[in-house]
């Protein structure tokens, strides 16, 4: 199987995506891990896959496979990168598109000067919702890993985030910690986790190691879920820029069950194409 596909990326957040629109796409497990790999593959941190929509209503669905080829719920920046993979490759016309996700749907709403902003379902906090084991929902829980306390936000953006609030998002030990959280008995589906230092009510430093991934240049969702844990703190105001290692992303949400809409770069890389057996 031969197929076409386009490398973008957002704040330093990799994708390959790939049109299942114009041509005949069927990816495997294997698949998705070859099409992943840096050192075999193209390299990406997500697999996108755009295919027909399943509902009248809605513009394309929109397919998240991670580098260890396990599907996700959502992805933000992904999304972002769609946008203008859609206008780019003429797919559509449209500023306004609804795409279906495997979770909630999520809006896109392109500007004239192809700027693309993502607007996310609003966030839900019952712990089954996330999935998270606790027996009633509240803005932090208690967490204990290897024998250490945390104090964790865990909230769902259409996939499972955990936030911990640190003092120096630049020493946080996103590396050793963020594998122990993401895959700690209390989060039955696995979480991303973020490492969240609050600078001012507008302005915040972000690291996220992502489910099935590690840790990112950027992630959209995640920076979606630390937004909101910290507006639910009382911490941060509804519109917010995050500092990720690969740039910047804004994030508003009016609270409630108002949509998170998540702004920032995107880029083009460039196109090919790649032969994967079976």
């Amino acid at each position: 199987m031969k197929l076409s596909f386009s490398k973008m990326q957002g704040a330093g957040n990799d994708f390959v995506i790939i049109d299942a629109v114009t041509q005949v796409v069927d990816l495997s497990t294997a698949h998705i891990k070859r099409i992943a790999d840096r050192r075999r593959g193209v390299g990406c941190d997500q697999v996108l896959l755009l295919s027909p929509p399943d509902d009248p209503d809605a513009d394309f669905r929109y397919s998240i496979f991670n580098a260890d080829g396990s599907r996700a719920g959502q992805c933000g920046n992904g999304a972002r990168c769609v946008g203008r993979f859609l206008r780019e490759k003429k797919l559509t016309r449209q500023r306004e598109l609804t795409l279906l996700t495997d979770g909630e749907p999520l809006s896109l709403s392109i500007t004239e000067d192809g700027r693309v902003f993502a607007g996310l379902a609003a966030p839900k906090f019952s712990p089954e919702s996330v999935p998270f084991s606790a027996s009633e929902t509240a803005a932090q829980y208690p967490l204990e890993v290897q024998g250490q306390n945390l104090s964790v936000g865990v909230l769902s953006m259409g996939n499972p985030h955990a936030i911990l609030m640190v003092d120096d998002c630049d020493s946080a030990p996103v590396s050793s910690l963020g594998p122990l959280i993401e895959s700690h008995e209390r989060f039955p589906d696995r979480v991303n986790v973020g490492f969240l230092q609050v600078n001012s009510r507008n302005d915040a430093k972000l690291r996220v190691y992502e489910r099935g991934v590690g840790e990112t240049e950027a992630c959209g969702s995640g920076a979606c879920a630390a937004a909101v844990h910290g507006i639910q703190l009382g911490l941060l105001d509804p519109d917010v820029t995050l500092q990720l290692p690969g740039g910047k992303l804004t994030v508003s949400w009016e609270g409630g069950n108002s949509p998170v809409w998540l702004g920032g770069p995107t880029a083009s890389v460039f196109d090919g194409t790649i032969s994967l057996r079976g």
